[in-house]
């Protein structure tokens, strides 16, 4: 079976991740311009900045998200609130929170899933997507946050932050995307730096990806789409 999905299906998949603690504001601009040449979906950058990067894409049709008690998830609920609500201010479109590792992996399903409901009401409609950081938990841990922050009004769960010492598994997808009902979106980050590894968890039912190899990433799409219609060839892998 061929590539069904166009550099555009693709692009539309994408959040640019822009996260890294040492980019000077040229290293910034450097990555909306990868974002803006693609047509990427948005960009996800630190919490900082955000209006600056609001003001930069204006026009371009790429949105801006960021992250909410990165990289840990373990700042307070009420700390986590108000950091949303700047980024709402500033010109944040989408929030990528991390829940509550450490209660999860206690047990403390209840307090992870009232700090995620915190933050879903302070984004007043905005996209909430759920960090898990699965690295670190088991399969029940998994399921059990999942299904918490499905609970508590996420739009996504999400596997990785990219900080800890694993990223998204084809195996993790899977299971988050059958924890969760049609409503609730997944979304792979950390790790993702292929077309393959893309297209594998794509179809698998994830929606939404995280990576900073989007170029990568889209210039493998254009490339085999060219070959194909160049060759006639059929890709024998099935996406």
């Amino acid at each position: 079976m061929s590539l069904d999905l166009t550099v555009s299906d693709v692009a539309a998949m994408i959040d640019h991740a822009v996260l890294k603690p040492d980019l000077t504001l040229a290293d910034v601009d450097a990555e909306l311009d990868v974002a803006t040449r693609y047509a990427l979906f948005s960009v996800c950058v630190r919490p900082g900045d955000v209006s600056y990067v609001v003001e930069r894409l204006q026009g371009t049709g790429v949105a801006t998200g960021t992250v909410i008690g990165f990289p840990h998830g373990t700042t307070s609920t009420p700390a986590k609130v108000a950091e949303a609500r700047q980024a709402l201010a500033d010109g944040a479109v989408e929030l990528d929170m991390v829940l509550n590792i450490g209660r999860l992996r206690s047990g403390r399903v209840e307090d992870v899933e009232a700090d995620v409901r915190g933050v879903v009401e302070a984004a007043d409609g905005h996209v909430v997507k759920v960090i898990l950081e699965t690295a670190y938990l088991t399969d029940e841990e998994i399921v059990a946050g999942c299904r918490a922050a499905e609970r508590a009004g996420a739009a996504f769960v999400k596997t990785s932050t990219g900080f800890a010492g694993g990223g998204a598994t084809l195996p993790h997808v899977q299971l988050m995307r059958e924890s969760v009902g049609e409503a609730v979106q997944v979304k792979a980050s950390g790790g993702v730096r292929g077309l393959d590894t893309l297209l594998e968890m794509w179809a698998v039912g994830v929606t939404r990806f995280g990576t900073s190899a989007s170029a990568t990433i889209l210039d493998d799409v254009a490339a085999r789409s060219a070959g194909a219609q160049g060759t006639g060839a059929v890709d024998e892998r099935s996406y």
